[in-house]
């Protein structure tokens, strides 16, 4: 039986399916689904199925932004935790962590008022990683990457 990796309540992931690298995330076991926060999404048409094109930031000063496409994989109502529901698009995207990778759910959403771009839910995080939250940016150096939060 293999040992369970021990994550901080945030870590450095990347999206390479998106070509993203050292951006932080929080490691949320309350929150059910993960979410990136993206600027100027556009939906548009390619070979008959809905496509989504945004721009990723790694943080409030936007140190280092990226622009990415995925398509679709649906939209769904999302509750936050203010209680306020809304209708987000959802795409699938292969998520690097703790140098495990593996396919995710991602909403994308407006989070420029959080101190992170990106939440790793607990759906993501179930069965592969414990979450102490006294720890943090528990990953070697080789998975960090330049961002502005501390």
């Amino acid at each position: 039986m293999a040992a369970v990796i021990t994550l901080g309540w945030r870590e450095r992931v990347a999206l390479p399916d998106l070509g993203i690298v050292g951006l932080k995330a929080k490691l949320d076991t309350g929150a059910r689904s993960s979410a990136l926060h993206v600027d100027a999404l556009e939906v548009f048409r390619h070979d008959g199925a809905d496509w989504l094109r945004f721009q990723v930031s790694s943080g409030r000063r936007r140190l280092r932004t990226w622009q990415a496409e995925a398509p679709a994989l649906d939209r769904r109502v999302v509750t936050d935790t203010g209680g306020r529901r809304s209708e987000r698009w959802f795409i699938r995207s292969t998520v690097r962590v703790a140098g495990e990778m593996f396919a995710i759910d991602i909403s994308l959403t407006d989070r420029r008022h959080m101190l992170f771009p990106m939440l790793l839910g607990r759906t993501a995080i179930a069965g592969r990683f414990a979450v102490d939250p006294r720890l943090s940016y528990t990953q070697p150096r080789a998975e960090r990457a330049v961002t502005d939060n501390p």
